[in-house]
């Protein structure tokens, strides 16, 4: 997409959003409605989109994507209203006869930039919530999960107009190109070197960010933990979707007493988990590419 093109966009959005088109808590409901069955619609297309970029097998792809998608908007919609509404809160007695009260307001025109971990979970939860809080958005999913994608970019073409939510696609050249544009909100995951340069020019703008860089996960293991059921949670957290996981175990602190038993046990769940030759079980996902396999 150019800047021109870009630049257009994202006036257009700013044009629906100051209208007050976005703002009814019914209007947000219908578009999160839409959505859900936009999902329940390409649920098939998605997850093997998912499987082609990751590997990832339907139950995966639904246990930790479409599922937990599906999820969220489910809690939005029961919950919007009351997250939406106006709470009276103490005046203060040199305003009295006033009435004090809480009101919360969208920030208005969002960019939403994912990875390709769980291209799909990590596109749409941002977008759920931001929807529910009455923004408008631009999503810019990864550019290495192009199946995904590709899917995130028909289904929200065939159910949103773009000056309420658009996709753009592309790499380091369109990353840069909105990283310049006004946005109000930014909203990114992935790794810390991104990140630093989202902040970067986010800051020259003063532009709120919310960044999602990952970290350390430690595991910590005590001598009186049940080991079987300790090495089953390690063993399905640490290699769910090929370990490409921001929370994934990182690292086990354990007591040396236990340490060699809990090796063991590591090891039996592993091969009771993806059998003798992990490698060719049909459920174990891949290293999305070869940079990030090295």
């Amino acid at each position: 997409m150019k800047d021109e093109r870009m630049r257009a966009l994202l006036k257009e959005q700013r044009d629906l959003f100051r209208s007050g088109a976005t703002l009814p808590v019914s209007f947000r409901i219908q578009q999160l409605k839409r959505l859900y069955g936009a999902i329940k619609r390409h649920e098939e297309d998605i997850h093997a989109a998912l499987r082609e970029d990751l590997g990832k097998g339907a139950y995966e792809g639904f246990m930790c994507e479409t599922g937990l998608v599906l999820s969220e908007l489910s809690y939005m919609l029961r919950h919007i209203r009351k997250f939406a509404g106006q709470k009276t809160v103490h005046t203060p007695l040199a305003q009295f006869a006033s009435h004090s009260f809480k009101l919360p307001v969208p920030y208005g025109n969002v960019l939403i930039m994912s990875p390709w971990n769980y291209p799909f979970l990590l596109t749409m939860d941002p977008l759920i919530d931001a929807l529910a809080a009455g923004n408008t958005a631009i999503l810019k999913p990864s550019a290495y999960s192009l199946a995904t994608s590709k899917v995130i970019e028909e289904m929200i073409a065939e159910c949103f107009p773009a000056e309420y939510v658009a996709v753009v696609t592309g790499r380091r050249k369109e990353n840069a190109a909105l990283l310049s544009q006004d946005f109000d909100f930014i909203f990114f995951t992935g790794s810390q070197m991104v990140g630093k340069e989202v902040l970067r020019h986010a800051a020259e703008r003063l532009i709120p960010v919310v960044l999602e860089l990952g970290g350390k996960s430690p595991c910590i293991v005590e001598a009186g933990a049940d080991l079987k059921l300790a090495a089953r949670r390690i063993v399905f957290g640490k290699f769910l979707n090929c370990g490409q996981t921001c929370v994934a175990p990182d690292h086990i602190l354990c007591e040396m007493s236990i340490k060699d038993d809990l090796i063991k046990e590591i090891v039996a769940q592993i091969e009771k988990q993806f059998g003798h030759s992990p490698l060719d079980h049909a459920d174990y996902g891949k290293i999305i590419n070869k940079k990030h396999f090295d």
